[in-house]
């Protein structure tokens, strides 16, 4: 993957955390559920988005492990939505918890599955 990737990549992926780090703070500290739910609105907007762009760039690439990478982006969705539908329906004290696990999984990700493709090259 070019420099010119892995640069805009790695922005996508600051934004991607700084969000969720903001959900995770938002729950902690209590914050209206109408704000939370702004937050995590736009936390799961960019998380698609960026999802997107980045499995583009993969398959463009060939990238040889694209399948299981792809997995580890539907299992952050699956919790995503389960935290949006919680938020929408009340019961947003589920949220620190998954907000918490869903942080640590994502950086497992980024250091993870996303280093190993910002530093792989199409054969």
């Amino acid at each position: 993957m070019s420099t010119a990737k892995n640069l805009s990549i790695d922005a996508e992926h600051r934004v991607q955390v700084g969000l969720l780090e903001l959900v995770c703070s938002a729950v902690e500290s209590g914050r209206e559920a109408a704000e939370v739910g702004e937050i995590l609105e736009q936390l799961v907007d960019y998380t698609r988005a960026h999802f997107m762009s980045e499995e583009l760039l993969m398959r463009l690439d060939s990238y040889d492990d694209f399948d299981e990478h792809v997995e580890d982006h539907g299992q952050m969705l699956e919790v995503l939505d389960a935290m949006l539908a919680a938020q929408q329906t009340g019961q947003g004290d589920l949220l620190p918890g998954k907000a918490k696990s869903l942080l640590t999984f994502l950086l497992r990700h980024i250091e993870t599955r996303d280093a190993r493709y910002a530093s792989w090259t199409p054969v």
